[in-house]
């Protein structure tokens, strides 16, 4: 359990149109943006506290995703994760901390599994429904910083669906830097997120859950789902399935290499971070 001891957190609506095709979009009607690009939200998956409730749960894992035990239609979500130290200052009178800065050291493929509740009040209600029901893949990659023009800026996230033999593309194969919000912005939103979201609509209060667990020195943060193709959009996971996410280097694979490789099970070593994960 590498990342027991940070907090994981995610940002809903951070690729144009993934709310929309997940139907969530009426969610977050309530929700006010400074701009119609911005995200809407951030939201825990896993909070390392025993007082947390569900979320006290670990989800994470490389290699398989557990079904719910009731019914639920499963999507993959296919993401880029980081991982990030965290800055804070502290209140010499109440000893209270806020959020002074994140800094990403590495980051990885990334699945942030999600059952569709229409009724869910709160995001995380769907992200965390046990043991094995996230996934990150084994192989991070270092990150210089997440300034335009850095490592990052050349990757690119794909997804596939195995069934029955068959592997079909799941997301759109598409750029990181076609995240709504991306670099030095996008840390600057997540810390005021961090320090002054609200408990209210389907957000929650994230600093108060920081206190909880005793201010975590490291988050892992899944930056936004892609956007679904029509296969996607369409077909939910099921016992026996595969589901693969990769984030590649754009500058030295090319989409049909990363197809003939998922079809495979056979990825080089460097250059991409693959995530397979059965469904049982």
């Amino acid at each position: 359990m590498p990342y027991k001891n940070m907090i994981g957190l995610g940002v809903a609506g951070n690729f144009a149109g993934h709310l929309e095709q997940a139907g969530e979009a009426s969610d977050f009607q309530s929700v006010k943006v400074s701009e119609a690009i911005q995200p809407k939200a951030i939201f825990p998956f896993y909070v390392p506290s025993e007082d947390s409730g569900f979320l006290s749960t670990y989800p994470l894992s490389n290699d398989k995703i557990t079904m719910p035990e009731t019914d639920g239609c499963l999507q993959i979500e296919p993401e880029v994760a980081l991982i990030c130290d965290i800055q804070y200052s502290i209140d010499d009178q109440t000893g209270e901390r806020t959020v002074l800065a994140l800094t990403p050291k590495q980051f990885a493929a990334y699945n942030d599994c999600s059952i569709r509740k229409p009724n869910a009040l709160k995001i995380s209600e769907k992200k965390n429904w046990g043991a094995h029901t996230k996934g990150i893949a084994s192989t991070l990659l270092e990150l210089d910083s997440l300034e335009q023009g850095g490592t990052l800026d050349r990757f690119r996230i794909a997804s596939y669906h195995k069934k029955e033999g068959d592997i079909f593309r799941y997301g759109e194969d598409s750029p990181t830097v076609g995240y709504s919000y991306f670099h030095q912005k996008l840390l600057d939103w997540i810390v005021e997120r961090m320090n002054h979201q609200k408990d209210t609509g389907p957000a929650e209060n994230i600093a108060s859950l920081l206190a909880k667990a005793n201010y975590p020195e490291q988050a892992l943060i899944s930056i936004g789902a892609t956007r679904y193709t029509d296969y996607g959009e369409s077909h939910f996971l099921q016992p026996g399935d595969t589901s693969i996410v990769v984030v590649y280097d754009g500058e030295l694979f090319h989409e049909e290499e990363i197809l003939e490789m998922a079809a495979l099970n056979d990825f080089p070593d460097t250059g991409l971070s693959a995530l397979i994960q059965h469904v049982c």
